[in-house]
């Protein structure tokens, strides 16, 4: 077979392969979108500089704001399950960070800085006071950044099982900067993703990370996280490229030196690592308060919500 034939026979099965990458792609991408579960009517908007942030506004009193944990898979959803006892006694605000939930997927870098920018600006903006704070998971490092860079826009943090200080700190490399670009590629880079993050993947993630009990897992999360993590033609890859390759960390360490605030930490005790990294924080900053949650893991405002609210009406009733 001539050298031309050969050529022909594999740009043949190259153009066969990223066809069927391309259907597989959009049917993942129609199949993850189709029935609503996130509620896009539900949601108010914000007009930021970088797209549309959609938030949530409910109860009376003093400002509440909820983070969701940055993971292209979250969304506000994280917080239903506690939103109508803390709205109780507060205003509160439940925001989906963009490239995430109902919020625009912009294709850029996305940093940590340009989520401190976001949520100063959302403060200001939107709620136009101080506000109390609970976030959960990898989101923690850019609220204590966005506290420590403007005093005017936070009072109390609650943090729910951070992230490891160590593996924030680590910055880009050759690598990891390959892997973004990757994963940017049209067809291909959504393929991988798809096989990456898919309704597999995140079903076993809520089994094996997020809860301590199977029982209190419900098919209808899940599937709310595998919308939120293929909305818009499954646009959030960009993030999950930008947090594979590291432009989401920052070396937080000198934030926490800086910052006067009441800063809890909520841990999910069903996870003996949640102790160990909580730890790390109070050692940078003794000040700092650690409660932990029995028989919950990763999400314990979701498992276990009463309990939850309990722990932070004490948590912040007590540093009033």
């Amino acid at each position: 077979m001539s050298w031309k034939k050969n050529l022909g026979v594999l740009a043949g099965f190259v153009t066969a392969a990223a066809g069927t990458m391309h259907v597989i792609n959009r049917v993942f991408s129609y199949i993850a979108t189709a029935d609503d579960y996130l509620g896009e009517d539900s949601y108010n908007y914000y007009e930021w500089r970088f797209g549309k942030i959609a938030y949530k506004k409910t109860g009376e009193g003093a400002p509440l704001l909820l983070v969701h944990n940055l993971d292209v898979c979250f969304s506000s959803q994280e917080w239903n399950a506690v939103a109508a006892d803390l709205s109780k006694t507060n205003t509160v605000y439940m925001i989906d960070l963009l490239g995430c939930g109902c919020s625009d997927h912009p294709i850029l870098t996305y940093t940590n800085f340009l989520y401190v920018q976001l949520l100063t600006d959302f403060i200001k903006d939107v709620i136009g006071e101080k506000t109390d704070i609970i976030v959960s998971g990898k989101s923690a490092s850019f609220v204590l950044m966005a506290c420590a860079n403007d005093e005017t826009v936070m009072n109390r943090i609650a943090m729910v099982n951070p992230q490891n200080l160590v593996s924030m700190a680590k910055v880009p490399t050759k690598r990891t900067k390959l892997i973004k670009h990757l994963l940017c590629i049209p067809v291909l880079g959504t393929f991988i993703y798809n096989m990456k993050v898919n309704k597999r993947t995140i079903t076993r993630k809520f089994y094996s990370s997020y809860f301590y009990a199977q029982n209190e897992v419900h098919e209808k999360d899940i599937l709310a996280c595998f919308e939120s993590s293929h909305r818009e033609k499954t646009r959030a890859k960009y993030l999950y490229a930008c947090q594979k390759s590291r432009f989401t960390n920052a070396n937080i360490l000198f934030c926490l030196n800086k910052i006067n605030n009441s800063i809890f930490i909520i841990s999910g005790s069903g996870n003996p690592e949640n102790a160990l990294i909580a730890s790390q924080y109070q050692n940078q900053l003794p000040s700092i308060e650690i409660v932990g949650i029995e028989n919950t893991k990763q999400l314990p405002h979701a498992e276990k919500p009463e309990k939850f609210t309990e722990q932070i009406q004490i948590l912040f009733a007590d540093a009033e």
